[in-house]
């Protein structure tokens, strides 16, 4: 008996938790908690299945899930209706709406797929009768064709489990082999290293370039570095520049792998003028990453793809100012870092990497989703948003991780983000961040 009281708890648990993650979260975080439902048609809230929640909140990917699990269509609520018209009626609700389109297409390939599959078995049901007596009311032949179509779909729900166990397994040999592939990537680099040492020893130059494991000459040679590529066009802030790296390197590791990645890359060039609040008098017109056309009078900061180069307006670098000016120039930065490294349009994805690309489709797909929820998002993320294409918007959400920690703070910021945009912050830190730090030469 307490094994069954335990059971019937932790199903109740597991259930709970999947409701909480429809509300408020992607699918892909729940998975786990997916294969350990029993049944997913069982009932819960008002006798609703999770079918039934996911087609009203308008989760299109929970709904394409649950149904690849087996999910049954026909399985009314307590207002007589099932999945199809609740999906119907979302739809006449909110028209523009493009995920509950989708829903509501899922929904009726899937109603009709069973449908067929009844027809078929009540064909072969009277085929194979056509010579017996009849014995069984017709309420039992549609109780034995529904059986058989639960047990199709339990069947179902196993080639599932089995397909995600042998996707997992794959997913870990792949990692195993990017792992072997990222320690001999840094083997080859440590003896190219090595061996610049050697040979700027024998022809007696300077001995700057070799690696060094103190954190004070390494964060003083990246600074230093920054220095060397940037230039006041008006004004003198070679202070005023200076103390701006040194803030971006010491405030986060989000900031830091950007300075370290740059500092080291012979393309970056950065144009300032320390005499002015916008970047108007070193670039009267602009033309944004999204094709948007402005007027650099406008703008703090600029990031020039085709030149790759930074512009920047830093007059008064003091006090919150001081804040907001190398908040700018880290959105900048970040733009330019992510075309340099990752060389695919300033995506902050490789090339090709086709599960990366869905994974930051999917955070700018929750943050809009939110937004027009009315969800609280900072400014800078809703100006990422308004991008006019979808590279524009992937490179300034990325982009606008490290700008937010600039302005905010490392440990105000990362709250926030863990708070608005957990997905974003999670994959700039485990996948942007590692990326720079692995193609940095300092």
């Amino acid at each position: 008996m307490a094994s069954n009281i335990s059971n019937s708890n932790a199903e109740q648990f597991v259930e709970e938790r999947l409701l909480a993650g429809l509300v408020t979260g992607s699918f892909l975080r729940h998975r786990e908690l997916l294969d350990m439902l029993e049944d997913v048609n069982s009932r819960m809230i008002k006798e609703k299945t999770l079918l039934h929640v996911g087609v009203g909140l308008g989760k299109a990917d929970w709904v394409q899930e649950l149904l690849a699990r087996g999910a049954d269509t026909d399985i009314t609520v307590d207002s007589q209706q099932n999945a199809l018209p609740s999906a119907e009626e979302m739809v006449r609700q909110f028209p523009d709406d493009v995920e509950r389109s989708k829903i509501l297409n899922l929904v009726t390939l899937v109603h009709r797929r069973d449908q067929v599959i009844l027809r078929r078995l009540e064909a072969s049901l009277s085929r194979s009768t056509d010579h017996v007596t009849p014995v069984a009311s017709p309420e039992c032949d549609i109780a034995s064709l529904k059986s058989s179509v639960d047990s199709y779909r339990r069947e179902m729900k196993s080639l599932v489990r089995q397909l995600s166990s042998s996707l997992e397994e794959l997913k870990a040999q792949v990692c195993g082999c990017d792992a072997l592939l990222h320690c001999l990537e840094e083997a080859v680099t440590s003896t190219a290293e090595d061996m610049t040492c050697i040979k700027c020893g024998l022809n007696g130059e300077a001995s700057l370039s070799q690696p060094t494991s103190d954190p004070a000459r390494a964060r003083q040679e990246c600074v230093d570095a920054m220095m060397r590529k940037t230039r006041t066009l008006y004004g003198n802030g070679v202070d005023e520049m200076r103390r701006l790296y040194e803030r971006l390197y010491d405030g986060d590791g989000c900031t830091a792998c950007v300075i370290k990645f740059l500092s080291g890359d012979d393309r970056v060039k950065v144009m300032v003028d320390i005499d002015s609040y916008s970047i108007g008098r070193m670039k009267e017109k602009v033309v944004d990453f999204d094709g948007t056309q402005g007027n650099g009078s406008a703008l703090i900061s600029f990031c020039d793809f085709e030149s790759e180069t930074v512009y920047l307006g830093a007059k008064d670098c003091s006090g919150d100012k001081d804040k907001a000016v190398c908040a700018n120039l880290a959105w900048a930065l970040s733009q330019l870092s992510l075309k340099l490294v990752f060389d695919n349009e300033g995506s902050p994805y490789s090339k090709g990497d086709v599960e990366r690309e869905r994974e930051w489709m999917r955070a700018t797909e929750e943050l809009e989703e939110m937004r027009k929820r009315g969800g609280g998002l900072d400014g800078c993320i809703k100006l990422a948003l308004d991008g006019k294409t979808p590279k524009a918007k992937l490179s300034w959400l990325a982009a606008a991780v490290p700008r937010l920690i600039a302005y905010n703070g490392c440990t105000q910021e990362r709250a926030i983000l863990q708070q608005q945009a957990p997905l974003l912050f999670s994959l700039y830190s485990n996948n942007v961040i590692g990326k720079f730090l692995a193609n940095a030469n300092r």
